[in-house]
């Protein structure tokens, strides 16, 4: 599972880069990669941009237990 947690925070990390360049900078970074222009999709991007969106969907399903995974380990590092 720890692999599938660093996929995700990955895909994450790209989708935010790529929605931080597109509100500053007018720059689709995925499009880019690809050779097309800001806003044109193709089969490959919506690959990508479904994998981002559904990294997001894991990661936010998961945080509750992140959460209670490290809270619990600090509370037996004290205890």
């Amino acid at each position: 599972m720890k692999k599938l947690d660093v996929i995700a925070a990955a895909l994450v990390i790209i989708g935010a880069l790529n929605w931080g360049l597109a509100g500053l900078f007018r720059l689709d970074l995925v499009a880019s990669v690809l050779g097309m222009r800001f806003g044109e999709t193709s089969a490959l991007s919506s690959v990508v941009y479904s994998l981002v969106g559904i990294a997001g969907i894991y990661q936010a399903a998961t945080w509750k237990f992140i959460q209670r995974r490290w809270h619990g380990d600090a509370v037996r590092a004290r205890g």
